[in-house]
Order: structure tokens, then C-alpha cells, then sequence
């Protein structure tokens, strides 16, 4: 028998467990002076909050010799940018300097980035990816 509300636990055959960790005796008063409220306890469940990861950004840094088309063509294999988004950041490289492709977990964004710099190499372009704490 399981009783929360006043604490005592009673397993077959043996005597009744209180909460609080007393052994009540058989055919005890479990309402003696404070109604039986000493061995009460309260059980609480804690559910675990699980930490969200930190988030990476992946950044294209322009140089001047990597063709226009191929940083194009990469944003569209390896984020999976339309043609519009993909001609946008890349403008936006050529400009600025630097442009974000993309926000992801560690470790997607370390793949992204060694896809990247692998194809850029593959092809000989030095164009560079990086990636910084969002």
C-alpha cells in the first residue's frame, strides 16, 4: 500500500514505512498530537531542462579572385540557397567584404565550412569560409 498523503508506504508482510524514514508500529495511532502530519512528505518531480546548443554563424569572405558564378554555385550546393537568396549574399560578400550564409550547431557548421574551403581548394579558388559564435 502506497499512501502519499500521509507517507506510509506498506510492502506484503512487513511493517508499515513512514516517509520521514520512522517505522511505525503495528496497530499504531497515526493521529497522535499533530494528526498524523509528522510523517507526511511531499514528492516532487523535477524534469530536466535541457541546454540549447550554441548557435555558429558560417561566413564567405570575399577575395578577388574567386569568380562571382562560383560562390553562387557553392551557396546554392552547400546552404541550399535559390538562385535569387544565393546571387544576394554573394553581392553582399563582394561589397561588405564578408557575408553570412547560415546559422547552425557546432558541429554542422564546422562541416559546412570544411565542404566549403575542400570544393573552393578542388576547384583552385581561395575562397575562404569561417565560422564565428553567434
Amino acid at each position: 500500500m502506497l499512501r502519499l498523503a500521509y507517507g506510509t508506504l506498506t510492502l506484503s508482510g512487513q511493517s508499515p514505512i513512514s516517509a520521514a524514514g520512522g517505522s511505525q508500529p503495528p496497530g499504531g495511532d497515526p493521529g497522535g498530537e499533530d494528526g498524523g502530519r509528522s510523517n507526511t512528505a511531499i514528492i516532487t518531480k523535477t524534469k530536466p531542462r535541457t541546454k540549447r546548443p550554441n548557435l555558429y554563424r558560417v561566413l564567405l569572405l570575399n577575395d578577388d579572385y574567386t569568380p562571382m558564378e562560383f560562390v553562387v554555385h557553392v551557396l546554392e550546393r552547400f546552404f541550399n540557397k535559390n538562385r535569387e537568396d544565393a546571387t544576394r549574399i554573394m553581392l553582399h560578400v563582394h561589397q561588405n567584404g564578408v557575408g553570412e550564409c547560415g546559422v547552425f550547431t557546432y558541429e554542422i557548421a564546422e562541416t559546412k565550412v570544411t565542404q566549403v574551403m575542400d570544393f573552393a581548394r578542388k576547384h583552385q579558388h581561395p575562397l575562404q569560409c569561417v565560422m564565428e559564435k553567434n
